[in-house]
């Protein structure tokens, strides 16, 4: 496994079990009362920021300090029209590789792409706030019965650990940021791929 990955996710795991820790201990008070609509949003902004939904969720620009967020596609995901850079099969035993802008990870799975979760139609702009808890809790693709599972490197079994409040504060806040068309390619798996 790639080193930057292994440290990716395990920061990734370290700030999702702290944010669960802080809501679960009593001493975050707003956290354990009802929060009205504008606390939930800066709560899901608080977490979004936090979790580092960014990291796979928005595309990158190389800046002169390593890659940054493009702001003009935040939460956008994989661009539809980005080719996908050639892919050798005989590498992925040992590794798994993300993409230039990280938005696409291929492994022993196949090949990913981070989903839009901006707030248009094509992201979760249509969506109903219990199908997003339901995409984190149980790993269904678009929180729907029978769909596939959520495949890596998204960390669903982690984030299933938030409080059902955290993911609605997080819902609640991807539904107000700029909506960003873009309708993000299929899953393609190991097989399809040609070397």
């Amino acid at each position: 496994m790639n080193i930057y990955f292994k440290i990716l996710y395990a920061a990734a795991t370290l700030l999702v079990l702290l944010v669960t820790a802080c809501s679960l201990d009593g001493n975050d008070t707003k956290v354990q009362s009802v929060l009205n609509q504008e606390e939930l949003i800066k709560r899901g902004e608080y977490l979004v920021n936090s979790i580092g939904c960014d990291d796979c969720h928005s595309p990158k620009v190389m800046g002169p300090k390593g890659p940054e967020i493009n702001h003009e596609l935040r939460f956008s995901g994989y661009q539809a029209n980005m080719p996908l850079p050639k892919i050798d099969k005989n590498v992925l035993q040992n590794w798994v590789l993300f993409a230039h802008d990280l938005t696409a990870a291929v492994g022993p799975w196949g090949v990913s792409f981070a989903g839009n979760i901006s707030s248009d139609e094509t992201g979760i702009g249509l969506w109903s706030e219990d199908q997003f808890v339901k995409s984190i809790k149980e790993g269904k693709f678009k929180g729907m019965d029978g769909g596939r599972t959520l495949l890596p490197p998204m960390p669903w079994q982690v984030y299933r650990n938030l409080t059902d409040q955290d993911l609605k504060a997080i819902f609640a806040y991807l539904k107000t940021t700029k909506p960003v068309r873009n309708i993000v390619p299929t899953p393609i798996s190991l097989a399809e791929l040609k070397n």
